[in-house]
């Protein structure tokens, strides 16, 4: 299937490493031309030399913290890339908390560095894509969306919250060839999946091989997805043969979640 992502402009934000890295990946094998950002340098690099050395895409980079370099990405993506016709919106996770140790003032901060920016680098893409009546919008979430996750309360809310704005979004600019979608990941193996299974073993006293058995028996797959796997649906979900999906959240999880 030719998923027509030749020559298409994109950004991939915190792209260095895990999903967002495999997403930009993904998108460069079709011969997408990709934009990757991260705070790292030297693991931002290393990826998009990766990328560069296989094509067909090609991969430029900018380093730097998203919620503070909002139009500085844009102004990158505009010089570098000439456009952007997909906008893959990747944010780091919050630190795990429950919804009693989770402090007043940490809010905030957490809405401000996760949501606002994706807010407003949506709003600085559109206006091209509504001129050339083309563009994908995705949100790189998590099944907490749907199925809330123990210890990650702040992920669980605001997450939320990117989904109540991109379903309105989606609902406003259908008519203009764009989409707008969340695919919300679960247990695929990466850093970020450690990082939670850790901090569950802390706060249930148990080790973190006893957690990630737990987690495995709660997934009917029997195991963690792979990178290359929920790239690969982004990929689609981005590309032209996924043109009457919108408004949607699509989920890469193995049959974790048990609502219909």
């Amino acid at each position: 299937m030719d998923l027509g992502l030749a020559g298409k402009r994109a950004i991939v934000l915190s792209s260095s490493r895990g999903l967002g890295r495999g997403v930009a990946e993904a998108l460069a094998a079709e011969g997408a031309h990709v934009l990757m950002t991260a705070r790292s340098g030297d693991q931002l690099k290393t990826a998009a030399e990766a990328i560069n050395a296989k094509g067909p895409g090609r991969a430029v980079t900018f380093v730097g913290d998203l919620k503070d370099n909002v139009e500085a990405i844009h102004e990158a993506a505009m010089k570098e890339l000439g456009g952007v016709d997909i906008l893959v919106a990747n944010t780091g996770g919050p630190p795990a908390r429950t919804p009693l140790t989770v402090q007043p003032e940490e809010w905030t901060p957490q809405f401000e560095a996760m949501v606002v920016p994706i807010f407003k680098l949506a709003g600085l893409v559109l206006p091209g894509m509504r001129e050339r009546q083309w563009g994908r919008i995705l949100v790189i979430a998590s099944t907490g969306v749907v199925q809330p996750i123990p210890n990650i309360v702040i992920s669980n809310a605001l997450r939320s919250a990117i989904a109540g704005w991109a379903k309105t979004l989606a609902g406003e600019i259908a008519r203009d060839g764009i989409t707008v979608n969340l695919v919300l990941p679960g247990r695929i193996k990466t850093d970020r999946t450690t990082e939670i299974d850790t901090a569950a073993a802390k706060a249930q006293g148990k080790t973190v091989e006893e957690v990630e058995a737990a987690s495995l028996a709660t997934i009917p797959a029997g195991r963690y997805g792979r990178v290359q796997e929920f790239a690969d649906v982004v990929c689609f979900l981005a590309s032209e043969r996924a043109s009457y999906v919108t408004g949607s959240m699509i989920r890469v999880d193995g049959g974790a979640v048990r609502s219909v």
